[in-house]
């Protein structure tokens, strides 16, 4: 069948990867999605059951820096745009070990605008590489009205930040220095179906339900914006379609949240669903040493993408956080699923 474009997604197993390919398969049938995923601890299939066998769905197994099959499948399926969201994304895993996030998220970004480039270079038009990244490395914000916009100066403070930082310096390289046309993004903090239960939301969901102890660092002062995933998607949609080439656009949920005050929602949030008296969960709450470098407060402006393409998120925390809580408990076995990989890997 002949489609009229073939884009290749990186991370398309991964929480925000699969929402974005699910997305697209669905929306765009005369469109032919690549979904490239290394399948690491973060990526499951599971998450992209219910389109696995669609005609314009195609999923390889691979790894983002081998540079060799990334040329290949550019030649074999024609590839015209690529999503890259493939990263290792955790920050407590980058501070035990740096030395994977630069592979991945510096040279694996490397390998994919080498091979765009050299795929691409005779004729840029109806091409476009988009580029994924974070609020993170941005650094830091004062507890005042400030934003992250899309010229604040970048100031990483963790490995993955850093990481981050360096893979969007190299896409907006090859755009100045090739003229690939490419797009970054920096978003907020995504919560949704589907996210790997070591980061907060469904950690805490996890913990609650099964009366674990909730660890909270330093005293849950921390600030963040919160954007649902679905929101983010719609967001990526738009841009990949509407974008300006060359350019960023930050996307954010206009959501801050201080973690404690989150984590009390999260928990009167369960309690409320398992038919627990409200609170019940509040003496889970257990104050932890706080993380080395850990950020204040991140807030993001998406004022631009607004204006410009007249994008903004449809959900407030409060109802994401519960259809959030919802779809967890009633997938019990999708978590049960992930922590048995967890432990099959951990004995490896």
């Amino acid at each position: 069948m002949h489609y009229k474009r073939n884009i290749l997604i990186t991370g398309g197993a991964g929480f925000i990867g699969s929402h974005v390919v699910r997305l697209f398969v669905n929306k765009y049938p005369d469109y032919h999605i690549i979904n490239l995923d290394k399948l690491t601890y973060a990526g499951n299939l599971a998450n992209l059951k219910d389109i696995q066998d669609r005609p314009n769905y195609t999923f390889v197994k691979a790894d983002i820096c081998d540079f060799d099959t990334i040329m290949s499948l550019f030649g074999q399926y024609t590839i015209d745009g690529v999503i890259h969201l493939a990263a290792e994304s955790h920050v407590d895993r980058s501070i035990k070990d740096p030395f994977t996030f630069a592979r991945t998220n510096v040279m694996g970004t490397l390998s994919l605008l080498q091979a765009a480039k050299l795929s691409w270079e005779s004729d840029f038009s109806d091409k476009l590489f988009y580029h994924i990244s974070t609020d993170e490395v941005y650094g830091a914000l004062q507890m005042d009205d400030s934003f992250f916009v899309e010229t604040t100066k970048y100031d990483p403070h963790s490995p993955y930040s850093a990481s981050k930082a360096s893979s969007d310096h190299f896409v907006r390289a090859f755009h100045d220095t090739y003229g690939l046309p490419s797009i970054v993004t920096n978003c907020s903090n995504n919560y949704g179906p589907y996210q790997f239960p070591e980061k907060l939301i469904p950690l805490f969901i996890n913990n609650i339900v099964n009366n674990k102890p909730l660890p909270v660092y330093g005293k849950g002062e921390n600030i963040r914006d919160w954007l649902y995933v679905e929101d983010h998607a719609r967001a990526i949609d738009l841009i990949f379609h509407k974008g300006k080439a060359g350019d960023t656009y930050n996307i954010g949920g206009f959501n801050e949240w201080k973690n404690i005050d989150l984590i009390k929602v999260i928990i009167k949030t369960v309690d409320k669903l398992l038919n627990r008296p409200d609170g019940t969960s509040e003496k889970l709450i257990t104050y932890v040493i706080d993380r080395a470098g850990h950020d204040l407060r991140y807030a993001i402006d998406s004022t631009k993408l607004k204006n410009e393409l007249g994008w903004e998120p449809s959900l407030q925390f409060e109802e994401g956080i519960e259809k959030t809580v919802k779809w967890y408990l009633d997938n019990r076995e999708w978590m049960a699923n992930i922590k048995q990989l967890i432990f099959i890997q951990i004995q490896r």
